[in-house]
Parts: structure tokens; sequence; C-alpha cells
């Protein structure tokens, strides 16, 4: 009986010492099964890609307005209808051709070379052979209607592809008592090296945005500058060269001190002044040129020639004043 009972003593150790094993075997396999799939925890989704398109806006109010609203909530966009244009017809009760030249430049700014036809207001750089100083004839239009802060306006734009500066920018027209807000000055075909800190090689995609305010003989003066390819993934215009389609550009003059600039539906570049502004300013388009570093250099003459490259469409404008409701 005493042998049959340490027997039995030693088959019941095992058994237990098998049950143990066991248990720590399938605990050791329960830690490393894969969950069931209706128990898994997934990894965190992607953020989702925010389309922009331009094209897709509604007009009836700045682009931006569709796709990031930051109207303060007890104000209203009222449009500004001697400051809008959707370029059908020349309107003389809106523009004109004020032909403003610069010294130090071959241009010559002259009326033919501006106009509206096919829908787009359009300026034309051409070379005139018969002058050896002022071979590029170019032009220049400005609203007969100024205009003060708060205030947004912006156009659809597509650059001619030469080395020049095409232009849509505000001031007030005295060059000595001037308030100026550069939206645009953007050469997408520079003929020069970069030099003096001016990178060129960007110059395709820059807007080169800026602001002037010129009093009692004091200049201030600073870039709010920005490019297209520092638009956000989901913007169809990203990284799309101002000659190659229509960009959508614009300003909202906040306030004396402020200048919030878009670009194809997106903030881009943003500039404060220590001067106030004071004036009512003017919407002006022209294409101009200089030897310089920081216009681009002058353009190869014989592109003058090629109405392909030569000339600068806007498609519309539209301007609106923010207002309390």
């Amino acid at each position: 009986m005493m042998f049959k009972s340490k027997v039995l003593k030693k088959v019941q150790l095992l058994l237990f010492s098998v049950f143990v094993v066991s248990v720590s075997c399938a605990s050791d396999s329960v830690a490393i099964t894969p969950p069931d799939s209706d128990t898994d925890t997934p990894e965190d989704p992607q953020e989702e890609v925010k389309i922009i398109d331009v094209n897709k806006a509604d007009v009836n109010y700045p682009t931006f307005v569709s796709f990031d609203d930051t109207t303060p909530t007890d104000m209203v966009w009222e449009k500004v209808e001697a400051l809008s244009d959707e370029f059908d017809v020349w309107n003389d009760d809106k523009w004109v051709k004020t032909n403003w030249n610069y010294g130090d430049t071959p241009v010559n700014m002259v009326n033919k070379n501006s106009g509206v036809t096919d829908g787009n207001l359009w300026i034309k750089a051409t070379w005139d052979k018969t002058s050896e100083t002022q071979w590029f004839e170019t032009s220049r239009v400005r609203s007969k209607t100024a205009i003060k802060f708060p205030m947004y306006t912006e156009c659809r734009i597509k650059t001619a592809h030469i080395s020049a500066f095409n232009t849509f920018w505000l001031n007030n027209g005295d060059i000595n008592n001037r308030d100026e807000i550069d939206i645009i000055e953007n050469n997408s075909n520079p003929s020069r090296e970069s030099l003096g800190g001016f990178d060129l090689d960007e110059y395709p995609w820059q807007m080169n945005s800026q602001y002037f305010i010129v009093k009692n003989g004091v200049t201030e003066r600073a870039k709010g500058n920005s490019s297209n390819k520092n638009l956000s993934e989901g913007n169809t215009l990203k990284g799309v060269k101002w000659n190659e389609a229509y960009h959508v550009v614009g300003a909202w003059w906040k306030d004396a001190h402020t200048v919030q600039f878009y670009l194809d539906g997106e903030p881009s570049g943003k500039v404060t002044t220590t001067q106030a502004f004071t004036l009512d300013q003017f919407l002006i388009w022209d294409l101009w040129t200089q030897d310089s570093p920081w216009v681009g250099g002058l353009p190869n003459k014989e592109e003058l020639e090629d109405d392909t490259v030569n000339t600068m469409r806007v498609d519309w404008v539209r301007t609106w004043k923010l207002k309390s409701k």
C-alpha cells in the first residue's frame, strides 16, 4: 500500500507539472497570437487631403471663402462693381491707359499694346525696331476708381513668358506721397543668372509681393513674398508656373498696417507696416522690364515678336469692401 501511495503521489506530481507547463505554454501562445480582427486596433487613418480648385470657387465671394472662410463673423463682403470686370468688352467707365514710364529702362508704354479680346484684358510687349533706347513697347491699365481698406481684390492672371515683370498692384499715383501694395510681380522666364541674393531660378513660381510707404521723404518697404510651390498638397495649381496656367492672386487689405496676400485660394505671404497706409489706391496692371538682377534681366528681342509668349492676360478682376452686417 505504501508503494502504491508513493507511486500515486509521483503520478499526481507529474500530472500537476504537465498542467503547469501547459498553462504556461498556453499563456505564451496567447501573448503572441494576433487578436481577432474585430478587436484589432487600427492604425490612425491618414488625414484626408483637402482639394482646392479655384476654378470651382463661388464667384459671389472672394475665392478663399470657398475653402477657408476667415471672414469676421460680424462682417460681410460687398462687391465693388467699379473695380470688378469679367472683361467681355473694354469699359471706359472703369479703366484708363495711363502709360507711365520708368527711367533707365527700354520701356515705352503705348495705348495700342493693351485691350480686351476674347474675354481677357491683355497687355502685350512688342519690339519697336525704330528705337535703340525704348524698344520694349508695352502698356499699362489703371482703374478710374480708388479704394481703401478694409477691402479685398483679386484677379485671374496668366503671365507672358518673357523676361519682364507681369504685375497686379495698387498705388495712389504720387511717387513722393505714396502708398503701394504690389500683389504680384512675376517673371516666369528670367534672362540673367542669379545675382545679388536674388534666386532667379525660383522666379517662375514666385509672387514677389511687397509694399511701399513713402511719406515726408521716408521710404518704408518690405516683402511678403511666397511661391506657389508652397501651396497645400491638395491645391490643383501647386507648382504650376505662372505662364502655364491662369492663377488667382489677391490681397486682403485689412487695416492701416496689415495686408494678407492670397494665391489660388490660400493665404500666401503677409506684410505688417510700421507707418500707416493713409491713401486710397487704384488697381493697376502692366508689363515692363529692366536690366537688373531683381527684375531678372532684359528679354530677347526676338521673343517680343512671338505672340505665344509676349502677352499677359487677365480673365477677370473682382473687388469687395468688408462691411458690418
